[in-house]
């Protein structure tokens, strides 16, 4: 037999795989051909290294030929050496073809019984032929034919493995944590990794259980004498150290001589595979490889010249294992290691600042507005928003990015992730003042988006209390957008209504009722009675009116708000189920117990379905509903409704936010009730 490798100490579990291959091997009648296929370093040619020492000591009889398959010249040198050790006549004259000696040769059943094994047959044109000259120099018919025989492949390119073995593929995942923990025990010099658990455990993750990585851990750990904790620090520090330790090179039996085995290296030379065959996947990758790995929705990648190679792309991506397809979601996951690797070849060809505009451009484009029906899709982007919006690399487009972060902010505010809501305003509004000025005088629409800029980070303040920091900038917003805009214009309007609803949760109520009286009447005027912005004004009016106990003026109101915005916007809109929520805390507050229920009932399982069991929304509308509970003498149901309220809260809005504290006192108060009533 011919066998570069020697045996594999170290190889470890695999069983399902191996059972799976000999079984499949042990067919008689045709030539057998399987493939195993993965991503690289995942293990394949440890695989077929075991499969070849198995088959040598349970079928004696068996010949076993290695060929590397990497690139025709090495792979004609291995045809060469099994000619050779074949002792095939005519082998050493001038201009013969020795692979189709060897073909020739083990296609006759006096060969007896045989393994051929093609290791890296990762090269579509050499197997299947170069699209331009399908029927010439194909490498797949030089395979031998005989019923005693078996061929088995390895290929980082699950396309090549179904061209070569059809449906007998074996795929290749990472290792368990067991499987990778007794690998790193078998590779590492005289190192417990059971004093380190943690330490062992964070270091295999971080390498994705990936056999080769692990590998190249203990070969580094071993060389410079450090310990895993040391290790687990450099990977830690940034991508580029993790780049540098995953492109070490070292020794290792079970590879070959004269090709690197880092694997960075190995990803790499697959990498620049994808870029011959499939432009469009490595365009695929390079953008993938700029935004965040996980949960990639396949409507945020590049549109492609045409449906069909969109879904080639990502085929061919899924093929070499780089990316995991879930159908289901419409999403990819790039793997971990890959994502990293890939950025590390994008900066090192210059390639990643042009990549990371792309990504920014592409999200601007689809990223949409704080609409609620649209919280499902921006949900979805939110993390590559974020990923996209940390890099400091473009200095282009800055326009578009500073867009991308207001409606990203606008988006988090919506959600009720008001505290990084507040860090993307702040920094939207950064960039506005020195991109134009507090007060540019060229162009009215960038001083309106600074104090929209403004003011949604003075109402971020606003959800978390911090009253004279919001009123601070409504002023400022307000002030301005009265120079630049206008008294009556609609933003100028809605400059003062944020700061009567300010001065309304300070208590303050006749300055909230004088600037809530002139903004209706002014959207009346402007704009018109059943606009969203003039209902939205005289429910502001409403709110203070019930908060003073002007039970009957608030309640007309309220009725009427709620009325126009079922017709105009829905029953499930956010605004109508706030009217509701407004006009059923009307009737709370004058003992109407069984019509602020329903109401209450209807607003929190409306909101529970549109807007999420956790939003901050459904949770005002479940405490809401405690507190009618409890008006009814409802105690116990009211006491748990809360209490469930109060944890939410804690874990959405933080144990300081003025919600979690009053839902938190009325709840300490109810408890303290009943311990005196018992």
């Amino acid at each position: 037999y011919i066998m570069p490798f020697e045996r594999n100490l170290r190889f470890i579990g695999r069983e399902s795989e191996l059972s799976r291959i000999e079984k499949l091997l042990s067919q008689h009648g045709q030539t057998t051909k399987v493939a195993i296929t993965g991503l690289g370093g995942v293990g394949k040619t440890q695989l077929a290294i075991k499969t070849v020492y198995w088959t040598i000591e349970n079928q004696r009889d068996c010949s076993v030929f290695w060929i590397p398959a990497t690139d025709p010249e090495t792979l004609l040198q291995a045809y060469s050496a099994v000619a050779e050790e074949l002792g095939i006549p005519g082998r050493d004259e001038q201009g013969v073809d020795v692979k189709r000696l060897v073909q020739n040769y083990l296609s006759n059943e006096s060969a007896g019984q045989w393994l051929v094994v093609f290791d890296n047959a990762d090269d579509m044109d050499m197997w299947m032929g170069e699209p331009s000259k399908r029927q010439s120099n194909r490498l797949l018919d030089y395979l031998p034919k005989s019923r005693q025989g078996s061929i088995l492949f390895t290929t980082r390119d699950r396309k090549v493995a179904t061209k070569l073995a059809s449906q007998n593929v074996v795929e290749v995942q990472e290792m368990n944590s067991e499987m990778a923990l007794k690998l790193l025990q078998k590779c590492l010099i005289g190192d417990d990794v059971a004093a380190c658990q943690t330490d062992t455990e964070t270091l295999l993750a971080q390498l994705t259980y990936l056999p080769l990585a692990i590998v190249q851990a203990a070969a580094y750990i071993n060389a410079n004498g450090t310990s895993i904790a040391d290790y687990l620090s450099l990977l830690n520090e940034q991508d580029e150290s993790m780049i540098e330790l995953l492109s070490e090179d070292f020794e290792d039996d079970g590879r070959y001589r004269n090709i690197k085995n880092p694997v960075a290296t190995t990803w790499l030379i697959s990498f620049e595979r994808i870029k011959q065959r499939d432009p469009l996947a490595a365009e695929y990758l390079s953008f993938m490889a700029c935004i965040e790995p996980k949960d990639i929705p396949q409507s945020l990648l590049p549109v492609g010249p045409t449906r069909k190679k969109e879904m080639d792309a990502i085929g061919t991506l899924h093929a070499y294992s780089f990316v995991i397809r879930r159908p289901a979601d419409f999403v990819v996951d790039l793997h971990r290691l890959v994502h990293i690797a890939t950025r590390n070849w994008l900066r090192e060809n210059g390639q990643l600042v042009h990549w990371t505009e792309k990504a920014i451009l592409r999200l601007e484009q689809v990223f949409p507005d704080n609409t609620h029906t649209n919280r499902s899709i921006w949900r979805t982007y939110l993390p590559h928003v974020h990923v996209v919006l940390q890099s400091d690399l473009v200095q282009k487009h800055l326009k578009k990015k500073m867009d991308l972060q207001w409606r990203y902010g606008t988006c988090l505010d919506a959600d009720g992730r008001w505290s990084e809501a507040e860090i993307a305003y702040s920094q939207v509004l950064e960039m506005e003042k020195k991109e134009v000025g507090v007060e540019h005088p060229s162009t009215l629409t960038s001083m309106a988006n600074l104090a929209s800029t403004m003011a949604n980070l003075a109402s971020t303040y606003r959800n978390q209390g911090r009253w004279k920091e919001a009123e601070e900038l409504e002023v400022q917003v307000m002030e301005t957008r009265k120079r630049v805009l206008g008294a009556e214009h609609p933003s100028t309007l809605t400059s003062m209504a944020n700061l009567a609803s300010t001065y309304r949760n300070q208590g303050r109520w006749k300055e909230a009722e004088e600037l809530e009286v002139q903004v209706m009447e002014t959207f009346k005027r402007v704009l018109g009675a059943e606009h969203p912005s003039t209902l939205t004004s005289m429910a502001n009016l409403a709110s203070t009116y019930r908060n003073q106990g002007r039970w009957k003026e608030a309640e007309e109101l309220e009725v009427q708000v709620m009325e126009t915005r079922k017709r105009v916007l829905g029953t499930e809109h956010p605004d109508t189920l706030t009217s509701m929520a407004n006009l059923a805390s009307t009737f709370w507050n004058q003992g109407r117990w069984k019509e602020a229920e329903e109401l209450d009932v209807q607003v929190m399982e409306t909101r529970k379905r549109v807007l999420g069991a956790e939003h901050p929304d459904t949770l005002t509308s479940m405490a809401n509903l405690a507190f009618t509970r409890k008006g009814q003498g409802h105690d116990e149901e009211a006491i748990k409704l809360m209490d469930k309220c109060v944890q939410l809260r804690t874990r959405v809005l933080g144990s300081s936010h003025p919600h979690t504290l009053s839902s938190l006192e009325a709840l300490d108060s109810w408890r303290l009730e009943n311990l005196k009533i018992d």
